[in-house]
């Protein structure tokens, strides 16, 4: 109504329509928008990652078709690397499991059996798509016997990489929950949109043990701090959930790098005892990366902030 009356008015030459000074200092707060100050670090560091943002869309567009299948298969690969072990080092599996954790005979043999079988199996699933959810809770089956089995489940390293195994495994379950239909329709349960933020959460907290366990092990250098700072700052952003694509990708290529230099066992002569460590090592670690290239593909989920910032 006052607009109208004020429109009303007869206007003369010292008529002052804001006499007491106001719009210029209040419109722009009222309206809930201010400029950008070009100079205002933090907007520049904004801008930055929107950029960087934009890039990794555009050039990650012929290969996103293609990502769920590739991190599927780069999480499994570790179990098909391990039963592939099994199978060539039969023997001298035998001989560890006997003489060294005091398997008897027969025992030992079906121990490998089971882990062969069903590492093979549940990996195959996976990279099918069918039957997600028995072959992930097959394969953190296998995870946790064979951490007693071998007696590495008090081994910190052992212990850090098997998490972020578990957390790609989570992911990998996460990305089936997608099309996964209800297994009991009518009964009174967590809604499955539900059901996957949570999975997300838990599968990106732990995706990032294998970075902390590099961060904590190993001989310190520039270069070394250098990456474990940054490093560490992902691996949050990850955690939360903020710019959460950008900060996995980042992880990705990190971690890829990481890989090939630091856990190169072609290099090793195959009579090396440290070619079996680096070899495994090595496939563990592109396990991770490949929940985290699930996590470039699917977002971080409704528990993140990135998700909150849209509502918000």
């Amino acid at each position: 109504m006052s607009s109208r009356i004020s429109i009303a008015r007869p206007q003369s030459n010292n008529y002052n329509s804001d006499p007491h000074g106001l719009s210029n200092s209040r419109s722009a707060a009222s309206s809930g928008y201010r400029a950008a100050n070009p100079d205002d670090p933090l907007e520049r560091l904004q801008a930055f990652a929107k950029q960087v943002e934009d890039y990794v869309e555009i050039y990650s567009q012929p290969l996103k078709p293609h990502l769920p299948a590739i991190g599927r298969f780069l999480i499994v690969v570790t179990f098909l690397e391990d039963a592939l072990r099994i199978l060539t080092q039969w023997g001298d599996q035998l001989w560890y499991l006997q003489q060294h954790r005091k398997f008897p005979w027969g025992l030992s043999h079906l121990f490998l059996l089971i882990n062969v079988v069903v590492m093979l199996g549940a990996s195959s699933t996976i990279i099918l798509k069918r039957y997600t959810e028995y072959a992930v809770a097959g394969l953190l089956a296998v995870v946790v016997i064979q951490g007693f089995g071998y007696g590495l489940i008090f081994d910190l390293n052992f212990f850090l990489r098997n998490l972020s195994v578990i957390g790609g495994l989570f992911m990998v379950f996460s990305d089936s929950m997608v099309t996964r239909k209800k297994l009991f329709a009518g009964l009174p349960s967590m809604s499955e949109t539900d059901r996957r933020k949570y999975f997300l959460l838990t599968g990106r907290v732990l995706l990032i043990f294998l970075f902390l366990g590099f961060i904590i092990q190993g001989e310190w250098s520039i270069v070394r701090v250098f990456v474990s700072i940054i490093g560490l700052a992902a691996c949050v952003m990850v955690a939360v959930g903020f710019k959460a694509k950008w900060s996995a990708t980042f992880l990705v290529i990190v971690l890829s790098i990481f890989n090939v230099f630091a856990n190169n066992w072609w290099s090793v002569h195959s009579k090396h005892p440290q070619r079996d460590f680096l070899k495994y090592d090595f496939f563990q670690t592109l396990s991770i990366v490949g929940g985290l290239i699930l996590l470039v593909n699917m977002g971080p989920g409704g528990l993140s902030v990135d998700e909150k910032k849209k509502t918000y």
